[in-house]
């Protein structure tokens, strides 16, 4: 692979009610809980992120989180919204499971092409990233992308060579900054994983 020229720090906006839940969000346009905002108004952005250049996901989660973090001018880039869930969001997964029995264990067992009815898969994200891992490879600045668990998960994926089937080779803590490197063509590269986000956030 070749050498990165830009990093691409990806963090996942701050708790919502149905992030509590452990609800699907996908494309469901959840604002923050209160609880949430106070979470995110405790965050503290590694220094390793310092001097970047911030994106966000459209969707109002990722927004506010942005803006709690004193980058309310951060960029709106569409291929960061989260991976559509399509009938299944509002769902939880245990319902799911327990509720489709082996239509879901099969459908999971698709690993990267798994997709909810009328939803997005895993290979599908990451194809819609793809034109902006270029970009940010083409011009070597380095990006920090407010976004969606789906899609950090999804970029991991591509990074690491995890098929998403089984547990990934590193787990990736929920609210952390994780660092991945950048080639000129595009291609990710996993840098730096579960960045803290607070002194409490570090043990999660």
């Amino acid at each position: 692979m070749a050498d990165p020229l830009a990093l691409l720090a990806m963090l996942r906006h701050g708790p919502t009610r149905w992030t509590a839940e452990r609800r699907l969000q996908g494309r469901t346009d959840q604002p923050l809980s209160a609880a949430g905002r106070a979470a995110v108004l405790s965050w503290r952005i590694p220094a390793e992120a310092s001097g970047f250049r911030w994106l966000t996901s459209p969707l109002a989660r990722a927004r506010e989180t942005a803006d709690l973090l004193g980058h309310a001018d951060a960029k709106v880039e569409p291929r960061l919204t989260e991976m559509s869930f399509g009938k299944w969001e509002g769902e939880r997964l245990a319902d799911l499971r327990q509720r489709l029995g082996p239509e879901m264990q099969a459908l999971e067992d698709l690993g990267l092409d798994f997709r909810a009815p009328g939803g997005e898969s895993p290979r599908e994200l990451q194809a819609r990233l793809a034109p902006l891992l270029a970009k940010i490879g083409r011009e070597g600045i380095d990006v920090l992308a407010v976004t969606h668990k789906a899609v950090i998960r999804a970029l991991y994926a591509r990074a690491s060579g995890w098929t998403m089937l089984g547990r990934p080779p590193c787990k990736l803590a929920p609210f952390a900054l994780h660092l991945f490197g950048v080639a000129a063509d595009g291609s990710p590269s996993v840098h730096r994983l579960n960045l803290p986000l607070a002194p409490e956030a570090g043990a999660s």
